[in-house]
C-alpha cells in the first residue's frame, strides 16, 4: 500500500450529498477478480452520457461536459472535496479502489458512511472528516479559485490553505501509523514473518505429520 506522509494536490468539489458506491463505482464494473483497472469507471454514470460496460475504451464514449472531473480546470485532482453522508449505500471494497486508481489521495467531507470510511484507511485513502462549515469554506475557495490546491500533513494532521493557514483534523493512531508506513492489513501480518516462520517449523517438528498432504 502506498505511504501517505505529506501530500499536496489539486482540489476537485463533488458538491452532492449521499454519493452512494454504486455512483462511485457502478455495479456492471465489480464483475472483475482483479483489484487494478477500476479509474477509467469512477462516477461512470456522471462521466458519460452513455451506458458503460466493462473493457469498453473510454475513449469511445461520450463524456458529460457538466460533470465536475470532466471539467479542465480539475484534470489531475487528487483532493476530492464532498458533502455529508459520502460513501453511503452497498459496502464495496472496489469503491476506494476506483477512487485511488482514479487519482484521489484524500476525500474530505462532513460525514462518511462506517464501511467506506473503514476501507478506506484500508487502501491508502485518506478520508477527513471536517465540520460543514469548514467545508463550505473550501467549497467556496475551491470554486472561486482556478487551480486550488491543499497540502495535507498526516504526520501534523493538519490541512493547509493556500494561505498558509492550518485546519487541523483527527485520525485514529492506529490508521495513522498504517498510513503513514503504507501498511495494509497484509502488511501488518508481514512485519511478523519471523515469527510466523519461526511457529510453523517448532510446529513441524513437533506434530511432522501435518507436512504430510494427501
Amino acid at each position: 500500500m502506498q505511504k501517505f506522509t505529506l501530500h499536496k494536490g489539486l482540489v476537485a468539489p463533488m458538491d452532492r450529498e449521499n454519493v452512494d458506491t454504486d455512483a462511485i463505482i457502478p455495479k456492471q464494473f465489480l464483475k472483475s477478480i482483479k483489484k487494478t483497472g477500476f479509474g477509467p469507471n469512477l462516477f461512470d454514470e456522471w462521466r458519460y452520457l452513455d451506458h458503460g460496460e466493462p473493457g469498453q475504451d473510454p475513449a469511445s464514449r461520450k463524456p458529460n461536459p457538466d460533470f465536475v472531473l470532466n471539467q479542465s480546470r480539475y484534470a489531475g485532482a487528487s483532493i476530492l472535496i464532498a458533502r455529508k453522508n459520502f460513501g453511503c449505500g452497498s459496502s464495496r471494497e472496489h469503491a476506494p479502489w476506483a477512487l485511488d486508481q482514479f487519482g484521489f489521495r484524500a476525500i474530505l467531507a462532513p460525514s462518511f458512511a462506517d464501511i467506506f470510511f473503514n476501507n478506506s484507511f484500508k487502501n491508502g485513502l485518506l478520508p477527513i472528516v471536517l465540520p460543514e462549515a469548514t467545508m463550505d469554506l473550501l467549497f467556496n475557495e475551491a470554486l472561486a479559485f482556478p487551480g486550488y490546491e491543499l497540502t495535507i500533513d498526516l504526520e501534523k494532521q493538519v490541512i493547509v490553505r493556500p494561505q498558509g493557514e492550518e485546519i487541523p483534523f483527527e485520525v485514529q493512531a492506529f490508521r495513522k501509523f498504517c498510513l503513514l508506513n503504507g501498511f495494509d492489513d497484509i502488511g501488518l501480518t508481514l512485519r511478523q514473518a519471523d515469527k510466523i516462520k519461526a511457529f510453523e517449523a517448532e510446529r513441524l517438528a513437533t506434530k511432522p505429520w501435518l507436512a504430510h498432504t494427501l
